[in-house]
């Protein structure tokens, strides 16, 4: 079966999922956190900074090139002052909350394609065969 060649009826259940998604009950406390913070310049600003410092950091470390106290401190200085952001750090949550729903939704996705069936919690449990642990 082409998946590509009905794809209205995966459409519809994929919107049906998004419909879900929508209706639980911290989506749009999510979602305002989310919305506050991309109307936060300031917050923005001192993400977007404190990104690229730390990619910075990251692609020294990865070279071998040493990084100095000044440089380690000015990073600290950055975060220091990103999280007294409450709007910031409101995000940051959010963002993992998010992030952690879109895992479940994608090991549910991969794991029936894997099984050939709906999964259920308990084709979770178990960490695959030849682990040791059966």
């Amino acid at each position: 079966m082409n998946v590509l060649a009905e794809p209205v009826g995966v459409i519809q259940k994929t919107q049906d999922l998004c419909q879900s998604l929508l209706e639980l009950p911290n989506f749009n406390e999510l979602r305002g956190k989310v919305d506050a913070f991309m109307a936060d310049e300031m917050a923005k600003y001192s993400y977007q900074m404190l990104t690229e410092r730390s990619q910075m950091l990251q692609e020294k470390q990865s070279a071998g090139a040493p990084i100095t106290d000044e440089e380690i401190a000015q990073y600290e200085a950055l975060r220091d002052t990103f999280l007294k952001n409450t709007v910031a750090t409101s995000f940051i949550e959010a963002q993992k909350e998010i992030q952690a729903l879109q895992e479940t939704v994608n090991q549910y996705f991969s794991k029936t394609f894997e099984i050939g069936r709906v999964p259920q919690a308990a084709d979770f449990e178990s960490c695959g065969s030849g682990c040791g642990c059966h």
